[in-house]
C-alpha cells in the first residue's frame, strides 16, 4: 500500500514539472527567454526532489 505522503510528494513534484513547462511555452511564445529564471526553476526542482521526494521513496 502506498503512503499518502508518497502520493502527495510524486503529486507536488508533477505540478512543478507541468508548471516549469507551461512557463517555458510561455517564453517560447513571447520569444523572450530568461536563461537565470530556467535555471532557478530547474535547480529548485531537483533541490526538492533530492532533499524531499526521493528519501521518502525509499
Amino acid at each position: 500500500m502506498v503512503s499518502h505522503m508518497t502520493v502527495a510528494l510524486i503529486a507536488f513534484a508533477a505540478l512543478s514539472v507541468v508548471l516549469i513547462g507551461v512557463l517555458l511555452i510561455s517564453m517560447h511564445i513571447r520569444h523572450k527567454y530568461e536563461p537565470n529564471l530556467i535555471g532557478a526553476l530547474i535547480g529548485a526542482l531537483m533541490c526538492f526532489l533530492l532533499l524531499e521526494t526521493i528519501p521518502a521513496l525509499i
